[in-house]
């Protein structure tokens, strides 16, 4: 029953999502993404602790806001909003890493809602400067995240000995690691080959892919973090079979934004 679920909603949603990423651009585009991540948004304020209706919306509501001011401005445009998810992410980083120990540090859910704006924001922010560049790069970023989760999955079940942090997915290995990493290092080489790129491209663009499949992973862990802290298997029951829009896009909140900082040193 549940891959059957899975199956239907894959049919259903996979369809919409590529016709939104690929179809749209400019101020369509934006409002797209932008819908997207508010669905994330009333999730993460699930994982936060609220419960209520009322916050949820107020939470998704100055997200909103948020969004309206960074593009009337053209502050989505600019690359600080980027760096500052990037500094929220070495927090996250080492909330991560010290799981369970230090916990009461973000524990409270006013904390725990100003997570979600460090990862939320600089996501939409980095889905709009990724389009505006092309659709080729977005492609990209968006299977780089889906081959290193798929080569994770089999060098992990195949040879996965030693855990990664097994106090918040006990599932993942550090040969599931490697394995992804290895899987986009081919990948980075077949797209370099299609887009036509130098040799030298070629290799810095395998050598950008690493950095970005590692804070794909810590992307994972996070979510996974906080839904442990909350006692949920999933952030919401919104995708049958899938979970959440968060459990979907948890890698990408930490990987575009990374990407975009780094996509100018490939020129």
């Amino acid at each position: 029953m549940v891959l059957r679920q899975r199956i239907l909603t894959a049919l259903v949603m996979a369809p919409l999502a590529l016709l939104g990423l690929f179809g749209l651009s400019g101020a369509l585009f934006a409002l797209f993404t932008g819908a997207v991540l508010l669905v994330g948004a009333w999730e993460w304020a699930n994982l936060a602790g609220f419960m209520r209706q009322a916050p949820r919306l107020a939470f998704v509501g100055f997200c909103a806001a948020a969004m309206v001011l960074l593009w009337g401005t053209g502050l989505v445009h600019q690359s600080w909003p980027l760096w500052l998810g990037m500094l929220g992410w070495l927090a996250n980083l080492y909330w991560v890493v010290r799981y369970p120990h230090h916990n009461t540090q973000w524990q409270g859910r006013t904390t725990r809602l100003a997570m979600g704006l460090w990862v939320l924001l600089p996501c939409w922010v980095g889905f709009v400067q990724l389009r505006s560049d092309g659709a080729e790069w977005l492609l990209f970023v968006l299977l780089l995240v889906w081959v290193a989760d798929i080569g994770a999955y089999f060098a992990g079940r195949a040879f996965g000995r030693r855990k990664l942090a097994v106090r918040v997915s006990p599932g993942k290995s550090w040969e599931g690691v490697y394995g992804g990493m290895l899987a986009v290092v081919l990948l980075a080489w077949g797209f370099a080959q299609w887009q036509g790129l130098a040799a030298a491209d070629t290799l810095r663009l395998m050598a950008l892919a690493l950095p970005v499949v590692l804070i794909s992973v810590l992307g994972d862990l996070f979510e996974s973090m906080l839904k442990r802290q909350r006692g949920l298997k999933d952030s919401s029951h919104l995708l049958p079979g899938h979970g959440g829009v968060l459990d979907r896009i948890d890698s990408l909140t930490a990987a575009i934004p990374l990407f975009v900082l780094l996509r100018p040193w490939l020129g």
